[in-house]
């Protein structure tokens, strides 16, 4: 099935799923395949999984999902700004990688087979608005960092490590690093714990490093875990109100295409 905009085939060949994918690329489209794929990523840590059935998305702004049939995030994922392309194998198979430059990541899916392939034109102009989640702490913190303490100087969000990503990644004023764990609501001993592992690829940076829990409040036993240690907290309410009001409906918006 095809138009201008919208381009379905299902049981592809090697050759037709390349040309889609290729064809997707370049017009900076949204490309859902449903494929039998391998994945092995290699940067600032390494991961590798097996055949498997899964979902991969691949959006216009270079962001780069993996999903299995559980659980809601990607199992694996490269952000906004990778550089995506395709090749074919001579057996058939396709490499689509996505690389990105600073830090230095690759993910590769081999497709063994595809089941279904697409992509589509979309045009979707707004952003959704949400307040009170933890990405609102992460861009209250990034906006105004002595909110943490005076000195604090975010690198970089969503850290990728061996034990999962680090919500703000910073320096404190003596140069030592800052690993925050956000949560926005009361953290327990979970948040603790997920903390102490991110520290673990760390421990051995010349000039320390510092944990410090950032939620609203935090229980008893997480405090004293925390105590013992040797990692902080820090009390921070989420914001919680929309920054503007939208009074486009759908309705509109389908009949203006």
């Amino acid at each position: 099935m095809t138009n201008r905009r919208f381009t379905s085939l299902e049981n592809p060949t090697g050759e037709q799923t390349y040309k889609i994918i290729e064809e997707g690329l370049r017009k900076r489209a949204m490309i859902l395949i449903f494929s039998c794929c391998r994945v092995c990523y290699y940067g600032r840590a390494r991961s590798r999984l097996g055949p498997g059935e899964r979902l991969i998305i691949i959006k216009p702004d270079g962001s780069f999902l993996i999903h299995q049939d559980r659980k809601v995030e990607p199992v694996n994922w490269q952000p906004p700004g990778s550089k995506v392309r395709v090749k074919i194998e001579d057996d058939g198979k396709i490499l689509v990688e996505s690389i990105r430059r600073k830090p230095a990541e690759k993910l590769t899916v081999e497709i063994e087979r595809a089941h279904t392939i697409s992509y589509y034109l979309a045009r979707d102009i707004h952003e959704l608005e949400v307040a009170g989640h933890e990405e609102d702490m992460r861009q209250l913190i990034l906006e105004s960092p002595d909110i943490i303490e005076k000195g604090f100087k975010p690198i970089t969000r969503e850290y990728q490590t061996s034990n999962g990503f680090i919500d703000i990644l910073g320096k404190d004023e003596n140069g030592s690093l800052m690993v925050l764990e956000l949560k926005s609501r009361r953290a327990g001993i979970s948040a603790v714990r997920q903390l102490k592992r991110y520290l673990e690829d760390f421990k051995d940076d010349k000039h320390g490093v510092r944990g410090v829990l950032v939620a609203p409040s935090i229980t008893h036993d997480a405090r004293e875990l925390l105590e013992a240690e040797g990692l902080e907290f820090k009390s921070l309410e989420p914001p919680q109100e929309l920054k503007k009001d939208h009074r486009m409906t759908l309705d509109k918006f389908i009949s203006s295409r």
